[in-house]
């Protein structure tokens, strides 16, 4: 029993402290259920109310039972508060006021100056509780009884009653006889007792004495047809209706008459009613579930409200949040991707053997012509710039992504020309006299012209095919000509290698940047959503902890409307994004030093037009703010397309169709020039551009990313390569590709 009221008392805690986080108004229903039902569930005494509206003989009943006028009667409405009497060793009364006071007083006479209704029919407005105590056999055995105001005079009394009653574990409702179940008796009934959980209840029927024996018969039938109506749950074998004239009980009872008393009913009801209060004294739980399952129920949909707009704003938060960090994850997946892969096609180029392949023949013949500073600006630099700007617009791209540090520039500095010394011509003694040499640095370099370079430029020719050029020991006929050939191919190796090492070393570093750039994680959370996650917090916590107690205490299940999982939120660590002010590029002279420059960041694009071997003192602009969610995700959406379009046709190119050239080159030419007149003009007739979304099955006016989807979805249906066995279609294939081509142009331009 004591583990039983210890369960009560915490789940009292836990509806008073929900209540208290509801901040409910103190006047409202609500709360005043709240507050009763917690007084029933931490009193450890089984109570007994009685209920009626006024003159129904409430106090006169009570005062029969107990054998003497404990409470004030009268004829006319008397009751003013709820008297609550209980077992003590002599009649005494205490009173407490709402300021604390305490008044105990012997006897009941006070009660006439504190618990009855004043000369207006009024309660006194600073009385907190009364209670009776008096030595009865019942009180003793832990039961007290509870005299409540009559109902149907004033609302401030029935609020009383109403409040009152839930704090009861057994309720007679004492019915008139004379004017049976009136129509307000029928809704008290439904909406304060049945609609509450309140099904423990007893009916008794007073003042049938006065009644003649035919009018008795008929009031008799009605009783039992409203005790039927009303399915009271009490333990089996017991009636819900039972006959007291209340009055004539109390004289008797008075008067030591028992015959008189069993006559009014009072024995009989006094007998069933302790019986009935020994089987409710050993399982209050049957009593006290349905009530504090249905308050408990409005406590949990009020708290329900308050979380339900939390969780779904967090949630859309989290989610907008979760998705702007799978775009970057998504990102730094493509972006990583195809860094690695420009990179690998850079270092593919700057392999050695490649390298040699490609371009030691020419670069020697250009040595030996003295024009090697031409062909290496036209032919190895123009490479190798192309290639640094496919590496650098992954870091380009990240940046605009990431928001994080500005991109370094990829910056290979080409080793400085080929110095040789040509061995003596065979007949000159100093080659001073000799128009066809020049003194230059440390060596004299031979200007071959005439047929001298032709053999020359031949026996270059004749060695690197057949890979003479690295022979160390020269033969006794091996002519002039290939002895030059030789140094200008020893000369031009050297040369690549130089290309290659320093090449490869600064990649190895600029690797390095990409890590640094790509920098993300989830966003921290703003102040006004930390402050809702603590708000949602509380919520949850209150009602998971009523949940608990009423699953503990009482076995009330809980619905699935009502199940909730609290939650710890932790705002992540964000690592602050690094700063840097001064950039930096890798280049590397004929010395192979790193040197720290400040440049202008562009775009790829605009590099394009700048020598590579350029540096200029301009400082970068700050970086700016982090792109919004969604400004990230269209962004990233558009790019992602970009990207897939571009894969497309690249593959569209590689699908083993022979596609014609002609074609081909007509269709990048249709291309070329939509970009040059969408650059050219600044205002595009709105008439062309109503008949692009219309090429498109567009409406006007759909985002970019819309457009570039469907462009997509076309050239997958009117690529040329696509009917390349079916030349009817094809050609319409071509014609239709023609006028999507033209639309897009125009389109992702606006």
């Amino acid at each position: 029993m004591q583990q039983v009221l210890q369960n009560y008392q915490q789940l009292a805690t836990a509806i008073k402290s929900a209540s208290k986080l509801l901040d409910l108004d103190p006047k409202s229903a609500l709360y005043t259920d709240a507050i009763a039902i917690c007084h029933h569930l931490t009193n450890p005494n089984l109570r007994i109310a009685v209920f009626a509206p006024f003159n129904h003989g409430k106090s006169t009943l009570i005062n029969a039972m107990l054998g003497n006028k404990t409470l004030p009667i009268d004829l006319i409405p008397t009751t003013g508060a709820a008297i609550i009497v209980k077992y003590g060793t002599d009649l005494r009364t205490r009173i407490v006021l709402v300021d604390g006071t305490e008044i105990y007083r012997p006897g009941t006479d006070i009660l006439k100056k504190f618990a009855v209704l004043d000369g207006e029919r009024r309660m006194r407005g600073d009385v907190a509780s009364v209670e009776v105590f008096c030595p009865h056999p019942l009180l003793e055995t832990g039961v007290e009884f509870l005299d409540l105001p009559g109902t149907n005079d004033r609302e401030a009394q029935d609020n009383l009653v109403r409040q009152q009653l839930l704090g009861a574990d057994l309720v007679v409702q004492l019915l008139d006889a004379r004017k049976l179940m009136t129509l307000e008796e029928r809704e008290n009934l439904r909406d304060w007792l049945w609609e509450r959980g309140i099904k423990t209840v007893i009916f008794v029927a007073n003042f049938l004495n006065l009644l003649e024996p035919d009018e008795q018969k008929q009031v008799q039938h009605r009783l039992r047809f409203v005790a039927e109506s009303f399915r009271a749950e009490l333990p089996s074998g017991f009636s819900n209706l039972y006959r007291v004239d209340a009055l004539p009980a109390l004289r008797a009872r008075l008067k030591g008459d028992v015959a008189a008393a069993n006559t009014s009913g009072l024995i009989e009801f006094e007998t069933a009613l302790q019986n009935l209060v020994r089987i409710l004294q050993k399982d209050t739980q049957v009593v006290r579930k349905p009530r504090v399952e249905k308050i408990a129920a409005k406590i949990q949909r009020s708290l329900k409200i308050k979380i339900t707009p939390l969780e779904v704003e967090i949630a859309q938060f989290s989610d907008k949040n979760q998705a702007k960090y799978n775009i970057k994850k998504r990102a730094a997946e493509l972006i990583k991707q195809g860094f690695h892969q420009s990179i690998n096609e850079l270092k593919d180029f700057l392999n050695i053997t490649n390298l040699r392949d490609k371009y030691q023949a020419d670069a020697a013949v250009a040595l030996a012509q003295n024009e090697f500073k031409s062909w290496e600006i036209d032919h190895l630099k123009q490479d190798l710039k192309q290639l640094q700007l496919e590496v650098s617009k992954w870091l380009y791209q990240a940046n605009e992504i990431f928001q994080t540090t500005r991109p370094e520039d990829l910056f290979i500095n080409l080793p400085n020309t080929p110095q040789v010394t040509l061995p003596h011509k065979p007949g000159i003694d100093d080659g001073i006299s000799d128009p066809s040499s020049l003194a230059v640095g440390g060596g004299i370099v031979w200007l071959l012209g005439g047929p001298v370079g032709a053999a020359v430029v031949g026996s270059i020719t004749y060695m690197v095919n057949k890979n003479l050029q690295k022979t160390e020991t020269k033969t006794s006929n091996e002519s002039y000509h290939q002895q030059v050939a030789k140094i200008c191919l020893d000369a031009v190796d050297d040369y690549l290698m130089q290309v290659n090492r320093q090449g490869l070393s600064i990649i190895d570093k600029y690797q390095q940047q990409l890590e640094i750039i790509i920098q993300f994680n989830r966003s921290e959370l703003p102040l006004e959503i930390q402050q809702k996650q603590i708000e949602l917090q509380k919520w949850q916590n209150s009602l998971s902890e009523l949940n608990q107690q009423l699953q503990k205490s009482l076995d009330i299940p809980i619905t699935d409307e009502f199940k909730i999982e609290a939650k710890t939120f932790n705002s992540p660590e964000i690592k602050p994004p690094q700063t840097q002010t001064k950039s930096s590029v890798y280049s590397f002279s004929g010395k192979g030093v790193k040197e720290e420059v400040v440049i202008p960041r562009k775009a790829p694009q605009q590099q394009q037009n700048q020598q590579t071997n350029q540096t200029t003192t301009k400082k970068s602009p700050p970086s700016s703010p982090p792109p919004p969610a969604h400004d990230l995700e269209a962004k990233f959406s558009a790019w992602e397309i970009d990207q897939e379009i571009a894969q497309m046709k690249a593959n569209m190119g590689k699908s083993g169709f022979n596609r014609s050239k002609k074609n081909n080159n007509q269709q990048n030419q249709t291309n070329k020039d939509n970009k040059s007149n969408n650059k050219s003009q600044a205002k595009v007739d709105q008439q062309q551009i109503n008949r692009a979304y219309k090429i498109l099955g567009l409406q006007p006016g759909v985002s970019i990313v819309e457009i570039k989807n469907t462009y997509k979805k076309l050239v997958r249906k009117w690529h040329p390569d696509l009917y390349i066995d079916k030349p009817e279609m094809k050609q319409k294939a071509e014609k239709n590709m023609r006028l999507v081509n033209e639309a897009y142009s125009l389109l992702s331009q606006q």
